[in-house]
């Protein structure tokens, strides 16, 4: 499958590496193309990287950056993302307090996503793992919340291809429960010492 991920910070260096290992074709866009075609090359022969120009050919399109630049793409690709599996990995807190949400109340950064691009198929995931969990090798739990039910199946399917647990909690409007859930799991990570490497799981 070929799946393009716009951004090239450390949650698009930890996705990549796990789909490209699950055997997938990765694309890098990032808006400094320098960026993209650096973390292409890190990837292997299986990535490459380009401006963040177009969406075309890509099956699947995960916005792995910030919510705010995730909402300005999705605004621009509105067009080009109709019928498109998109995939929302932010979490929208207040940064300097870790004490809220940034999103209006009662929405999710998912939920704004898909308003924004009528007609994509947005699912959120990835948001409750942590980019230096991702890189490494290891099973994670990957909580997948979307409206259209195939669309979180061929998610689910990426994450098994790329040795994650995909977990499905259902509609769209679960996103919101899980930017929550992170929230707090990023507010407490000074308290236990987790240095942003800790997992959240529901291991038996």
């Amino acid at each position: 499958m070929e799946i393009l991920i716009v951004g090239a910070g450390g949650m698009a260096r930890g996705i990549g590496l796990r789909l490209v290992r699950g055997g997938h074709q990765v694309r890098i866009a990032d808006r400094e193309p320098d960026s993209a075609a650096a973390l292409a090359e890190e990837l292997g022969a299986s990535a490459s990287g380009e401006a963040l120009d177009s969406a075309a050919g890509a099956e699947v399109i995960v916005l792995a950056m910030p919510y705010e630049s995730n909402k300005q793409v999705a605004e621009m690709w509105a067009g080009q993302l109709y019928g498109k599996i998109v995939v929302d990995i932010s979490n929208p807190v207040d940064y300097e307090t870790f004490d809220s949400l940034v999103t209006p109340p009662g929405k999710s950064a998912a939920e704004e996503i898909a308003e924004a691009a009528p007609g994509a198929h947005v699912v959120k995931a990835f948001n409750t793992t942590f980019a230096s969990r991702l890189a490494n090798t290891g099973r994670l739990d990957v909580f997948i919340a979307g409206d259209d039910l195939d669309s979180r199946k061929r998610i689910a399917n990426l994450c098994t291809d790329a040795d994650l647990r995909p977990i499905d909690v259902g509609g769209l409007k679960h996103a919101l429960a899980l930017e929550s859930i992170q929230l707090l799991h990023m507010k407490v990570q000074g308290e236990i010492g987790g240095n942003w490497s800790t997992a959240l799981t529901f291991a038996p």
